[in-house]
């Protein structure tokens, strides 16, 4: 059973969590409609795409909704290449795309279409489009890369309540393929949706595990082996009872439970991971192994402002080598190592 050393008020439940899968659709993704009193914030595509040479290019873009608060950096775009040791922002490239406040809205069939505004004198730089459904994604930036692929598995949501904050998320995830910089590349996308009490956003206003400094790591996943197997889900460890795991496959099966444990040791004198694991309830471990390059070193003291890295989460004594994967997660080394076991930096 839980326990509670700390008493909470009235609507506060110590940080539990409700988790479970969902049946993903264009129409969903498209609506406008809030639950559980909160509104929809944001989608956020976003993922790690690799060359025949191994070099990495993780991207990210806010795309804002009617109903949320706009990101002060609404298009980040990394790559390896920059200085051959680690993901760096590609600043000249980022600038050169529509940095849009406001994207145009369609439902095509069951595909949710979000694109640029190029005939917007006041929206300089190159044009973009998302589409997304319970069965595909494709991405466009002009200019940059143009890539597309299958849904992986079914979706996960995810709710955690709160006195007068709450936060549901929501997460696809695709295995894509297509080109980036005129060179082929394969890897995995998520498309995600947040929804927040009015004026919050994720990891900066109104967010009840970012601004409580409760989380220890928090990650999205997948690998895609060469004989057709997956591995994919989501691993969320914090403080009190913040936690779940949710795990997909390659038949779409999911699972999901809040009965998880971890722990992170951070390199010394640096922020990002040496090494990390979970530990699902109590038998089922994993661990996250680190990309010598996945470092996402020029996000640290700015947006969002926890550590940010590239890597791979396998369970442990799996053997099997992935053909494509992708592991972004992020922990805080001002947050603690494990539950309850808090940081001692501000």
């Amino acid at each position: 059973m839980k326990t509670f050393p700390r008493l909470p008020e009235r609507g506060d439940f110590a940080f539990q969590m409700l988790v479970a899968p969902f049946r993903s659709t264009g129409a969903a993704l498209h609506d406008l409609r809030g639950f559980y009193g909160l509104h929809l914030s944001k989608t956020m595509p976003f993922g790690c795409l690799r060359d025949d040479e191994g070099e990495m290019y993780s991207v990210v873009r806010s795309v804002n909704s009617p109903t949320g608060t706009p990101n002060a950096t609404r298009f980040v775009y990394q790559s390896t290449r920059i200085d051959g040791k680690t993901l760096r922002m590609d600043k000249p490239r980022m600038a050169a795309q529509a940095q849009t406040l406001m994207p145009t809205r369609a439902l095509k069939g069951d595909t949710a279409v979000w694109t640029s505004l190029p005939d917007e004198p006041s929206e300089p730089g190159n044009a973009w489009k998302l589409e997304a459904s319970g069965e595909q994604m494709h991405w466009v930036e002009d200019g940059l890369f143009d890539i597309k692929g299958r849904i992986i598995g079914p979706g996960m949501q995810w709710y955690l309540p709160g006195v007068d904050w709450g936060t549901f998320y929501v997460s696809q995830l695709y295995d894509v393929s297509g080109t980036c910089e005129g060179r082929a590349v394969k890897g995995i996308m998520a498309v995600e949706q947040s929804y927040m009490a009015e004026g919050g956003q994720v990891h900066s206003k109104k967010c009840l595990i970012v601004n409580n400094r409760k989380h220890v790591i928090w990650c999205a996943f997948a690998n895609v082996y060469a004989d057709g197997s997956i591995d994919a889900g989501t691993f969320l460890v914090g403080h009190e009872n913040l936690g779940f795991a949710f795990l997909t496959n390659e038949k779409g099966e999911a699972s999901t439970t809040t009965d998880i444990e971890g722990e992170v040791k951070h390199k010394a004198g640096g922020y990002h991971v040496d090494t990390a694991r979970v530990i699902i309830e109590g038998r089922d471990e994993w661990e996250f192994l680190p990309d010598p390059k996945g470092e996402m070193v020029d996000f640290l003291g700015g947006f969002p402002p926890t550590a940010q890295q590239e890597g791979r989460w396998r369970r442990v004594g799996d053997t099997r080598v992935p053909d494509r994967w992708f592991a972004w997660g992020e922990t805080d080394k001002r947050n603690g190592t494990s539950r309850n076991v808090l940081g001692l930096e501000d």
